[in-house]
This record gives C-alpha cells, structure tokens and sequence, in this order.
C-alpha cells in the first residue's frame, strides 16, 4: 500500500496534470486505475489518457472499465518494489500503444523516462521531463520532488 511520500507525489501529479489538461479536454490522469488490455490488466499509479481515447459512456460518464492501454503512464516507486517488476509493467504498456512511462524513484530523487523506440532517460534536478504530447506541463524533477516538503523548517 501506498505511504505518504508516494500518496504526496502521486496526487500533487494528478492534479498539476489535470488542472493544465481536462479543462480543455486535452488528457486526463486518473490514480489507480485498472487498465485491461491485451493479456493483462495493470494499475499503474497514475494512468493519463488523450481526451479522445478515453471511453466515455454516451450520457458522457467515464465509464467503469478501461480495455486499452494509458497514452502515459506513470509509476511512483515504493521502498519495497521491485524496480524491475514495475519496469516491465511500463514496458508492456509501451508495447501497446503507450507512448510514455515515468518511473519516479524517490529514493534517489529521479525519474526514469521510457519512450517506445528510444533510449531510456534518467533525469535529475533541474531536468525536465518530456510530458504526453500537447499537455502543456512545465515541471522539472525537483519541482516534482519539492512537493514532499510541506512546511517551511
């Protein structure tokens, strides 16, 4: 289970995505989301989907079931994770149409960037993340990792 520095950074995303994307319709990222598609369902901690890949119901509800895969998806990982076993959740999302995954160690303050047919890019610092195509995000690593401080010392 999620704990408070994961739970911090997976809704500060959540939210800095959807303030700058669902307006507009644009994307929107959704915490924990079951995604089934091909011969697995994975729940990545947070799952972003282009506005016109999402499956809305026709009275416009999002629906409860989502068989494709996120346009990015995004892993924050845990103390006890295996690195690799996240690693290839990302990567089976890549092998079916996704077309960026985050991996977010917090432990070393940086973010693993994985892209299909690309080299994989650890960036730190005042590095900035590539984001999902036309969503506007303009974050570097440590902005994402300034959020975890949440008083002044």
């Amino acid at each position: 289970m999620p704990k408070g520095k994961h739970s911090r950074l997976q809704l500060r995303l959540c939210n800095s995505i959807n303030l700058i994307a669902e307006a507009s319709q644009i994307a929107c990222a959704f915490p924990e989301l079951r995604c089934s598609f091909g011969d697995r369902s994975i729940v990545p901690d947070i799952a972003v989907f282009l506005w016109s890949r999402i499956p809305f119901e026709p009275d416009g509800e999002v629906p409860n079931d989502f068989l494709l895969s996120p346009d990015w998806t995004i892993e924050i990982l845990s103390p006890q994770q295996s690195s690799n076993k996240v690693i290839d959740n990302i990567l089976y999302c890549l092998q079916n149409g996704c077309q960026l995954g985050w991996l977010i160690d917090e432990s070393d303050r940086s973010i693993l960037v994985l892209r299909p047919g690309l080299q994989p890019l650890l960036l730190r610092g005042s590095d900035r993340p590539p984001v999902l195509g036309s969503v506007e995000l303009e974050l570097t690593v440590a902005d994402i990792f300034s959020w975890l401080k949440m008083t002044s010392s």
